[in-house]
């Protein structure tokens, strides 16, 4: 029984090694999207061209009520932004 002892340890080891090297893999894909997903976001907030608000809000706001089961009940802040939206500027 000694003798399968040490292969056993190999294999264990072989598989940590892939196993950090598949984890390894997986931050890089990580970072590199979190990367990508800031760059557009900063971009995003950067551009400020007049009649785009109201896309903006849109964009970061979950307007569909059934998506979400889980999640509060927020009709009331969607129907709020949608009469300001549909409400004319005063200024």
């Amino acid at each position: 029984m000694q003798s399968f002892e040490p292969l056993a340890g190999e294999k264990a080891i072989k598989e940590l090694e892939e196993w950090y090297a598949r984890q390894d893999e997986q931050l890089q894909k990580t970072k590199a999207n979190n990367r990508a997903a800031e760059e557009a976001f900063v971009n995003d907030v950067e551009e400020t061209s007049p009649g785009t608000e109201w896309e903006r809000v849109a964009r970061l706001c979950d307007f569909n009520p059934k998506s979400s089961k889980q999640a509060k009940d927020v009709s009331r802040m969607r129907s709020i932004l949608i009469s300001l939206k549909q409400a004319l500027l005063v200024r």
